[in-house]
């Protein structure tokens, strides 16, 4: 059988999908830069007209907002597809210490695009962001620069009932499946008294994982989806409590269907096809 007029008609198929991906990836940034930008605009005079308490309510309900509409164009346009449903029910909860693993550069926008009520720990290079500094300075965000101060806030944003999004891992993963996780969630859950809600996010591409490029385009649509784990009573030994976390991290996450490890194939390159 001669099977050359079929790989003629695929390959320009494959083509077109791969330019229909990096249309994705374009419209996708531009959109989120608009955003950013928009907001940031608005936001700077707020930040110093409004009272503290209405300046922490109106950015956070915001930003959920705005990041919704993020999630839903990359949704639209065949970009991703989430599945963050369960975090729907830790929206009326009293204050937690929301604690996901961190395989990319979306987590943050996942999970705060489904609770509103959330304070978030933060690097000081992204609140000094000219896209995102000032939304996150009007929603009270905390800067990560200065531990005791960072530790102090975090615990004060806690006993005033909101949430508090914090990555153990302390920054993008880069050993599978968890870094290593920092005293810092432990601590801060132990002075707060406060419970720990473990997070699990899964995704089957390393799209915006530690070190990819941000141009770089992956294969599409990217799968993410959350997961509700384990919820931790304040701990009473912090150094204890990280290393029991991080190993119920890894086993969790170990035996997950869609998480992808670092150095899978799409790692190396783009368009390798997803694991099943």
């Amino acid at each position: 059988m001669n099977t050359a007029p079929t790989r003629e008609r695929s390959l320009p198929r494959r083509w077109q999908q791969r330019l229909y991906e990096y249309f994705a990836l374009v419209s996708g940034l531009a959109l989120l830069g608009a955003i950013s930008l928009t907001w940031s605009a608005l936001a700077v005079p707020l930040y110093y007209i409004l009272p503290k308490r209405w300046a922490d309510l109106l950015g956070r309900r915001a930003v959920t907002t705005l990041f919704r509409i993020y999630l839903g164009a990359l949704d639209l346009v065949g970009a991703c597809r989430f599945d963050l449903r369960e975090l729907d029910a830790l929206r009326d909860e009293g204050p937690l210490i929301i604690a996901p693993n961190h395989p990319c550069l979306l987590d943050a926008a996942m999970v705060i695009s489904r609770l509103p009520n959330m304070a978030c720990i933060m690097k000081a290079d992204i609140v000094d962001n000219i896209f995102l500094g000032a939304g996150a300075r009007l929603a009270g965000y905390i800067r990560n620069d200065a531990r005791l101060s960072m530790i102090r806030q975090a615990v004060a944003e806690l006993k005033n009932g909101s949430h508090l999004l914090l990555f153990p891992e302390g920054t993008r993963t880069t050993r599978w499946p968890v870094n290593t996780c920092k005293g810092t969630t432990a601590l801060i859950a132990r002075r707060a008294r406060v419970p720990i809600q473990t997070v699990f996010i899964e995704t089957d591409s390393p799209y915006l994982s530690k070190g990819w490029p941000l141009f770089r385009c992956p294969t599409m649509p990217i799968t993410y989806r959350i997961r509700l784990g384990r919820r931790f009573d304040p701990p009473d030994k912090a150094a204890a409590f990280t290393r029991e976390l991080e190993h119920y991290f890894i086993n969790e996450l170990c035996d997950a269907p869609r998480f992808l490890p670092p150095d899978a194939p799409q790692a190396a390159g783009t368009g390798a096809p997803h694991p099943t």
